[in-house]
């Protein structure tokens, strides 16, 4: 656990430095005299359209790395693992196929579009080179993680890529070039990474091309054939499940809406990244621990990773929550954005649900019943698209929140109780109820006490001071959490 502490944390903290650029990012983009919401929105789009051409082009065989490279390592040199080869190989033909459909369905994305959309049909061809960058970035990072190797893809994909992202806003925000130009230089972010990532894999040694079929693969090639089937459809299910609120505000809506939605949601994101941390970081130590028979390390992994990312999750929470639209006053950021907050406080909520039920996705998809990931997918799928679909229709982007909590309620309970069931695995205890009373505490006095003063800038500081202070006075007064106190004794060390 100490390995993962260490690495959680020191990706945690590029995570963060990351989030701090994509704020001074967020900020011109949503200040006065700057982009317009439509602008904003159609940023957002790209994520959303290309992290869909990366789960339909990958052809589920990204998944297959995690699962199967432990079996490649111990038994191949390095020199000999063709596994990556020919995951590069699925995935280039799965894109060609996602860009000759770009070319067909065409007229259908005009129709759907052409109401409020009609930013994104103008753009809708350089979204492809965005989508083929992260297919391309995913594979390498995958690659990593397995290697255990998660520092460097974080920190390009989380920092590296929104100072690039900086360079260009900064660039349209001076005039030196136009929307135009901005956006055909966006499309290109993730293959600037790739570019990155793999000239440092190969510089380390770590990667070499082989076209050979191996004895592994020989041996394995229809259980990966088989689990690729299964986990092509799982991302499809989850990265629909992660983009179409937003695609369905842009057809329903318009990209006004989704660029206001996009603010609500990064802030409400923000929630998530030690998750998103600790998941990438823990999936090699669980396919180790699952391959060895260790039961009893998955279990200690799951259980810790449920209450560190459930305080982490409610202190970043509290305070996005206790500063949100005061901050968007005193930043003078265009006050549309208000209209978010509602949608960003349940959104929020989503996050820490999710967050507090710790890697459980990591503990199902890298054990034998790696399909009931698929299973649970599809149950969220079917929950969120009709509920997306006619709340947004009914409420606009607050619906979309809502969706979003009522089908994370039931996916996560599912996976809960599937790992309760079948692992005898269950992580919470009444540390889990002390560290909601101790939130909902803190959060009280901090608006009680935030009310008291009538400069914002003051109230803020005066909110955050007082919230965190309590937050990490109870985690160590109540021993919430064992890693808390083995930090605190590392650091008096060192």
């Amino acid at each position: 656990m100490a390995t993962i502490r260490k690495q959680a944390i020191t990706s945690g903290i590029l995570l963060y430095i990351g989030f701090l650029i994509g704020a001074i990012n967020i900020y011109f983009y949503t200040k006065n005299g700057a982009f317009t919401e439509a602008q904003f929105g159609l940023t957002r789009f790209f994520f959303d359209f290309g992290q869909n051409i990366c789960a339909f082009a990958s052809l589920g065989s990204i998944s297959v790395i995690y699962k199967f490279y432990p079996y490649y390592k111990d038994n191949l040199p390095a020199k000999e693992i063709d596994l990556i080869t020919w995951v590069f190989c699925a995935c280039l033909v799965g894109f060609f196929i996602i860009l000759g459909l770009g070319f067909v369905f065409e007229n259908f994305m005009i129709r759907k579009f052409s109401k409020g959309g009609q930013l994104f049909l103008d753009y809708y061809f350089w979204v492809f080179p965005f989508g083929f960058g992260l297919l391309m970035f995913s594979i390498l990072e995958a690659f990593s993680t397995v290697l255990q190797k998660t520092v460097v893809p974080n920190f390009l994909k989380e920092t590296v890529l929104r100072i690039i992202t900086s360079v260009l806003i900064a660039l349209y925000y001076l005039k030196v070039i136009d929307f135009h130009w901005f956006i055909y230089l966006f499309s290109f972010l993730y293959l600037a990474i790739f570019l990155m990532l793999l000239v440092y894999i190969v510089r380390n040694k770590q990667f070499s091309a082989c076209f050979s079929i191996s004895r592994v693969t020989k041996k394995f090639w229809k259980k990966m054939v088989w689990m690729q089937a299964l986990m092509f459809s799982g991302a499809v299910i989850s990265v629909l499940g992660q983009t179409v609120d937003g695609i369905f505000i842009g057809g329903l809506v318009n990209l006004s809406a989704a660029g206001i939605f996009t603010l609500a949601q990064y802030l409400a994101n923000l929630v998530q990244v030690p998750q998103r941390s600790l998941q990438a970081i823990s999936i090699g130590a669980l396919t180790q621990a699952w391959k060895d028979k260790n039961v009893k390390e998955v279990n200690r992994i799951y259980t810790r990773s449920c209450i560190n990312m459930l305080l982490a999750s409610l202190f970043i929470y509290g305070n996005v929550v206790l500063n949100a639209s005061d901050a968007i006053i005193a930043f003078n950021l265009k006050t549309s954005y208000l209209a978010g907050i509602d949608a960003m406080i349940i959104l929020g909520l989503v996050r820490i649900i999710d967050a507090g039920t710790g890697v459980n996705g990591m503990v199902i998809i890298t054990s034998a019943h790696w399909r009931f990931d698929f299973y649970s997918g599809l149950i969220m799928i079917l929950l969120i698209l009709p509920t997306n679909y006619f709340l947004i229709k009914s409420f606009g982007i607050i619906g979309s929140a809502y969706a979003q909590l009522i089908s994370f309620c039931v996916y996560n309970y599912i996976r809960f109780e599937f790992i309760r069931r079948k692992f005898n695995m269950q992580p919470f205890d009444m540390k889990t109820v002390a560290t909601l009373l101790l939130t909902a505490g803190g959060f009280a006095i901090a608006y009680w006490a935030g009310s008291l003063f009538h400069n914002l800038w003051i109230a803020i500081i005066a909110k955050a001071i007082l919230f965190s202070s309590i937050m990490i006075a109870g985690v160590f007064t109540f021993r919430l959490t064992p890693d808390a106190h083995q930090l605190l004794d590392t650091w008096r060390g060192k």
